[in-house]
């Protein structure tokens, strides 16, 4: 049980930092296998030299205990990665990932230990080998199920990380110590370590794991089942929404403005790519996919009234946060909390402008960039619809921005690029009927609202040609995440 919820748990406490990629599980997965091979092999010599219950439960003691240990050591050394994130110092962030990887070899091999020792004491009776080591693998496996199920599904949006691997390190303390005692061991000799990862939880656990960035103020700070979520404040009053490394700002807001200079303010004039003339009039309903905090959301109620938006977003403390901090009390917004794409299979309406705002370099979630996924969009779309994808790259590498041209150019005539000036984003919009970039200048002569002539004018002199190129992704073979860290590790390595 423990072991499974430290790896579950491991994934969290690097992710805050490190992001969730492909890259942090593999070597999470990888090394607690091989610290696990190591205490299989060592706890069954170790049980055959002394089989004796007291042993086996001090074994116990000390995994739980240097189990708890894992998130207060883990604590300095992320926050230097934040910092170093922050800076981009790539080899403190290199340091700091695999310090805290090596964090896990002592208690993961102790808790490697334990099921050889548990069945060399079960064993009494070779005739009975085969009924034991079957009780005591499903003992194992019952509890593994526990590990992985508990602090996903409850613990750590209830509790948070470090207090889950306490929860569990306390777990397996107390049956230790009970065990202990029955065994007739010094069991209160140990009661030093409760004590001890106790004062010390109430000591390092306390402040913010990440430090504030740029001389922001925090305002709030959670776990949820899929994030680690930060507001901050800044200075002249601008809300931001932070998740996980923190490195990509998911919504923008401030209560008396609403040009964001970001990513978010050029989704509005996609649907002026359409032939001219094209009205604001004619944009009747919205799908915004990755709604996060509701920037999107709320510029468009404000530019266009009050039609109707569909807004969804997976984590529902996200959702909460853009309550809270965010002001997205829009009536017109109807906020689904789930999956993107399961939220269009099921979806009867036609959208004038589906969002897809879902992508941030690392975390790019690959089942919403496939021609498949695209088909579904173009189904929800009217004759005049657009959909509009919020796309990475770096100073120089468009490689990401090509590979999507030429996936959505597999289900759509026109594809433009729009490149967002002071940003590492670009707004790939393909329309459903056959169009040009002239539209778009023909439509701004057009438009009377301050805030999309300002944006639309904007978008028209950031215009850029990007060829189709790199693979077309597919729900068979979409190597979205190996292509994303190709294009972040030669930003990090070459800062372009």
């Amino acid at each position: 049980m423990t072991t499974l919820a430290v790896e579950v748990s491991a994934a969290r406490l690097l992710e805050a930092v490190f992001g969730t990629s492909n890259i942090v599980w593999a070597n999470i997965i990888g090394l607690i296998l091989i610290y696990l091979t190591l205490g299989y092999f060592l706890g069954g010599r170790w049980a055959d030299r002394s089989p004796h219950p007291q042993t086996f439960y001090r074994l116990l003691l000390w995994a739980a205990f240097t189990s708890g240990l894992i998130p207060l050591l883990a604590r300095p050394l992320l926050r230097a990665a934040a910092r170093a994130f922050a800076d981009l110092e790539v080899a403190v962030i290199a340091g700091s990932f695999l310090s805290v990887l090596l964090l896990f070899a002592i208690p993961v091999t102790l808790l490697g230990c334990v099921a050889p020792f548990a069945l060399r004491l079960a064993l009494r009776d070779l005739r009975r080998a085969g009924d034991v080591a079957g009780r005591v693998y499903a003992l194992s496996t019952l509890g593994s199920v526990i590990g992985t199920f508990a602090p996903v599904l409850f613990l750590i949006g209830a509790i948070g990380t470090a207090r889950t691997f306490l929860l569990f390190a306390g777990v397996l303390m107390a049956v230790a110590l009970l065990g202990l005692a029955r065994a007739g061991g010094r069991w209160w000799a140990y009661l030093w370590m409760p004590l001890l990862l106790l004062g010390s939880a109430w000591l390092l656990l306390r402040g913010p794991l990440k430090p504030p960035l740029w001389g922001w103020h925090p305002l709030h700070e959670e776990e949820s089942a899929y994030n680690y979520i930060q507001v901050m404040e800044a200075d002249d009053g601008t809300r931001y929404l932070l998740l996980n490394e923190g490195q990509g700002v998911h919504s923008v807001y401030h209560p008396d403005r609403l040009r964001t200079f970001g990513t978010w303010d050029y989704f509005l004039i996609a649907p002026y790519f359409n032939p001219p003339p094209y009205p604001p009039a004619r944009v009747q309903r919205v799908a915004i996919l990755g709604l996060a905090a509701g920037t999107i959301a709320r510029q468009i109620t404000q530019v266009y009234g009050p039609l109707p938006i569909v807004g969804v977003e997976i984590d529902p403390a996200i959702v909460r946060v853009g309550r809270d901090y965010f002001g997205m009390t829009m009536p017109n917004l109807q906020v689904v909390v789930g999956d993107a794409r399961a939220f269009l299979a099921r979806s009867p309406q036609r959208y004038t402008l589906v969002a897809v705002d879902a992508y941030r370099l690392p975390y790019i979630p690959w089942h919403l960039t496939t021609v498949e996924f695209f088909r579904q969009v173009r189904d929800h779309l009217t004759d005049d619809g657009v959909v509009a994808v919020n796309v990475g790259h770096t100073d120089t590498d468009y490689r990401l921005v090509a590979a999507m041209v030429r996936t959505l150019g597999q289900v759509f005539p026109s594809v433009h690029v729009v490149d967002l000036p002071g940003t590492f984003n670009a707004l790939v919009i393909a329309t459903v009927q056959p169009t040009s970039p002239e539209n778009l200048a023909a439509n701004l002569k057009g438009l009377q609202h301050p805030f999309l002539r300002e944006v639309a004018g904007e978008a028209l002199a950031n215009l850029r040609t990007v060829a189709p190129d790199g693979p077309i992704f597919t729900d068979d073979r979409a190597p979205v995440e190996p292509l994303t860290n190709a294009i972040v590790i030669r930003y990090l390595l070459k800062g372009e």
